[in-house]
């Protein structure tokens, strides 16, 4: 039953959280902050001109993925690293961040599988208040990509006097449920446990546990009891209507070629209100050049020296500036 996994795209969140990083040069300098349940830890890069016409918090996306866009589990897009060199050209400074308990954020007796979504958000609330207090700024621009759109749009509902805007990127733009279900149904694979898994899902999505002796083997690594806490927070969002509750500028940014996320996502959050939708050709989740045959598009994931697909930094940098800052 490996292709239940294979079919579930952006579910990947779903894998366990392994605080060990890869060991990369230091990109910007050392940034941390007083979180709600401990210390957390990133890096600030400024332009090399002096100029700073912002600032860009980047959220990272699902699972033990760390403030490159590397993932211990065969992830070394390096994408948010990119993203940070690439805004700097354009004059625009960056935070990118380890998520509460991994990497540098990791702590004694913070179990990372106990976090729920409005943990991360309130992350967010204490590093965009760090970030105008470091840098001077007014507000600060919060890019989520991927998991990490839904915790902008989260984080946003409470903590809009230190929100510029949001940027999301490769977002989900529905329940993560119905998502679910549709990738589940996609495969005929998985006719034969189908049934079972929808009835967890509705389970999930009311708020109730599943005993592990209820699930059976195949679906054991995806609903299993240590996540399910995580998975029932996931369940309860849904990103369009928390977008619609914003009232601050939105750029929704998608690749066609991205095989975790559609451009039905990205459509679902534009028709929820005006935001400017950026539709990236043939760009796929990590933000690299790709076709959408899946092999050679699950390559650019492990290849650490192909660049950011071209102006990705440009469309951002340029947002920012046609918004200005909020009242």
């Amino acid at each position: 039953m490996r292709n239940v996994i294979a079919a579930l795209g952006f579910v990947a969140l779903l894998t366990p959280a392994i605080a060990c990083a890869q060991t990369l040069p230091p990109l910007g300098d050392p940034i941390e902050v007083q979180g709600p349940a401990g210390v957390l830890r990133g890096s600030l890069v400024t332009p090399a001109s002096g100029e700073m016409a912002g600032v860009v918090l980047i959220i990272p996306g699902s699972g033990p993925t760390d403030r490159d866009g590397n993932n211990p589990m065969g992830i070394r897009a390096q994408t948010y690293r990119l993203l940070a060199q690439a805004l700097a050209e354009q004059d625009v400074a960056s935070v990118r961040i380890d998520k509460r308990g991994m990497f540098g954020s990791a702590a004694p007796g913070l179990d990372p599988n106990a976090i729920v979504i409005s943990d991360y958000a309130a992350d967010i609330a204490a590093w965009t208040a760090a970030i105008r207090e470091r840098t001077g700024v007014r507000c600060v621009w919060v890019a989520g990509h991927s998991e990490g759109a839904l915790v902008a749009l989260v984080s946003a509902q409470t903590n809009r006097n230190d929100i510029c805007g949001l940027i999301l990127i490769a977002g989900g733009g529905r329940r993560l449920g119905d998502v679910l279900r549709e990738q589940l149904r996609s495969n005929p694979a998985n006719a034969s446990i189908l049934a079972e898994a929808e009835s967890i899902i509705t389970e999930l999505e009311a708020g109730r546990r599943v005993p592990a002796s209820q699930i059976s083997a195949p679906l054991q690594g995806l609903f299993r009891e240590n996540v399910q806490g995580f998975v029932i927070s996931l369940f309860s969002y849904d990103p369009a209507e928390l977008l619609r509750a914003y009232p601050g500028p939105v750029m929704v940014m998608q690749g066609t070629t991205d095989l975790q996320v559609t451009m039905q996502d990205a459509e679902v959050l534009a028709s929820a209100r005006s935001v400017e939708l950026v539709r990236l050709e043939g760009v796929n989740h990590v933000l690299k050049e790709a076709p959408m045959e899946r092999g050679a598009n699950l390559a650019t994931y492990a290849t650490p020296n192909l660049p950011l697909a071209p102006g990705i930094a440009e469309r951002i940098a340029a947002f920012m500036a046609d918004q200005g800052v909020p009242e």
